[in-house]
């Protein structure tokens, strides 16, 4: 069964994470499938980068979301730069 859940990186109390696939049975900073964005909760604002079209199609193949990649895709999407004229 394929889970997408968070798969932590950075440095010792500098954390930073990617949104992956995975399967469940696997560590958690296992080899994954697919890497289908990143989190980073130390920025100001949280930096949240998401292939929402990815994690949708792997939703529509079964994927369960975890409890905290749940939160974060329910989050709107950040609107793009506009450019300024």
């Amino acid at each position: 069964m394929l889970t997408i859940r968070l798969s932590r990186m950075g440095a010792r109390k500098q954390p930073y994470y990617r949104v992956v696939v995975i399967e469940k049975a696997q560590a958690r900073n296992g080899r994954p499938v697919e890497v289908v964005g990143t989190y980073n909760p130390r920025t100001n604002p949280m930096s949240l980068d998401l292939k929402r079209e990815r994690i949708d199609y792997w939703v529509s193949k079964g994927a369960q979301l975890s409890d905290r990649v749940g939160k974060l895709v329910a989050k709107p999407a950040a609107p793009a730069a506009e450019p300024v004229a």
